[in-house]
């Protein structure tokens, strides 16, 4: 069997999701599995250099996990033509000017979301790059995962018949730092560090509710923020000027209407942390990170609206679980392996930077509607969806 190498320049990685998902669950992993293995038997062998500001941590990082290569200047990184691909998992303040960076430094670009601070930034991107001819793309990870995996196989068989709605429920409590620490890092919870939960999960709604069901056409938000004061990770109290909610009615082709609730100030009263509800003339199904359950036509029950007695219908015991029938794996790893195929020339990878652009797109437009109290229309497809 041959093999051959892929430099994968990795920026950002200090970070909590560029550190867990990215760099240990993903790049890591597949250097353990011993690479990528191509449809002609070839493997490519991942080899990272870890990049940021910190020079203290990248070293420790370095240490524990056996990477020879580190570096805090990033033109020094990009200056190695033996590097082909550039991955930011950076604040998304800085993201755009170093990914121009790589793009001028003629490296392909693959990069968590929001790709930049605004609409404006996101179509700068992907015009650089197509002018550059280099491959990009965007992480979509939640396509990946096993719920969602399972409730595209209901939607391709076709056992929904019209799907008529979809219903989303997102997120949990994210404790202010007082009292308890808080699961998630402190500029979240500020605009002016490019905080937000329309910014954050907007761009996450978008390609989910464009890869499973159709475009968004418009958008009707209320963006809130319930919590105005909490404490930083060093037990500062400071003030939350980001959103920490966001509740939107998506109206989709095809006469789909999505409403999705997403909020770091509920508790949870579900499965998992998301979930969602789709409903159609022949069937529905609930979709979660990991879990599908599927209730068809057939076997619905006829509930009779009675206040004056108690419900005894046991209605989650009416659904059916939708099993694996395969093994699946860690989904951020599962799109690594996929782009880097495409940069070897072998099979797709639909996600690029026009993609993200509509996810940022869409936060804008979310934005708007609470601002003006109206609903936005989205002019133009921003690229056709492959």
């Amino acid at each position: 069997m041959t093999s051959r190498r892929i430099g994968i320049i990795m920026n950002g990685v200090t970070g909590r999701m560029g550190y867990r998902q990215h760099l240990v669950r993903s790049i890591l992993a597949i250097r353990e599995q011993g690479g990528v293995e191509l449809s002609d038997g070839t493997l490519v062998q991942v080899d990272p250099i870890i990049v940021g500001r910190n020079a203290e941590k990248l070293q420790r990082i370095a240490e524990e996990h056996k990477i020879d290569r580190w570096e805090t200047d990033l033109a020094a990184a990009l200056a190695n033509p033996d590097d082909s691909i550039y991955f930011d998992a950076q604040l998304t303040t800085v993201r755009e000017a170093s990914i121009l960076q790589a793009i001028a430094a003629g490296k392909h670009i693959y990069t968590e979301k929001p790709i930049a601070d605004d609409l404006e930034g996101s179509l700068r991107l992907a015009e650089a790059a197509a002018a550059a001819g280099v491959k990009n793309g965007v992480v979509h990870d939640k396509l990946y995962l096993p719920g969602l995996l399972k409730l595209k196989r209901l939607i391709d068989s076709g056992f929904f018949g019209q799907i008529l709605s979809v219903r989303g429920e997102f997120g949990y409590w994210v404790f202010e730092g007082d009292h308890q620490s808080a699961q998630r890092p402190s500029w979240n919870y500020r605009k002016e560090d490019g905080g937000g939960m329309t910014t954050d999960m907007f761009p996450h709604w978008n390609y989910v509710l464009e890869s499973l069901f159709g475009q968004v056409e418009a958008v009707t938000a209320k963006v809130v923020t319930h919590i105005t004061q909490r404490w930083d990770e060093n037990g500062r109290p400071y003030e939350a000027t980001a959103d920490d909610a966001a509740y939107g009615i998506f109206e989709l082709s095809g006469g789909i209407v999505a409403t999705i609730n997403s909020s770091w100030a509920t508790r949870v009263h579900r499965d998992e942390l998301v979930e969602f509800h789709v409903d159609g003339t022949e069937g529905s199904a609930v979709a979660g990170l990991h879990k599908c359950v599927a209730q068809h036509s057939t076997a619905t029950p006829k509930p009779v609206w009675n206040p004056d007695l108690v419900e005894a219908t046991p209605f989650r015991d009416q659904w059916y679980d939708v099993p694996d029938n395969t093994e699946f794996q860690n989904g951020f790893k599962a799109q690594w392996e996929q782009f880097i195929r495409y940069v070897e020339d072998d099979g797709e990878h639909p996600y690029d930077f026009l993609a993200g652009a509509r996810g940022v797109r869409l936060a804008e437009a979310g934005l708007t509607s609470s601002a003006e109290g109206r609903r936005v229309a989205l002019d133009g497809p921003l690229g056709a969806r492959r």
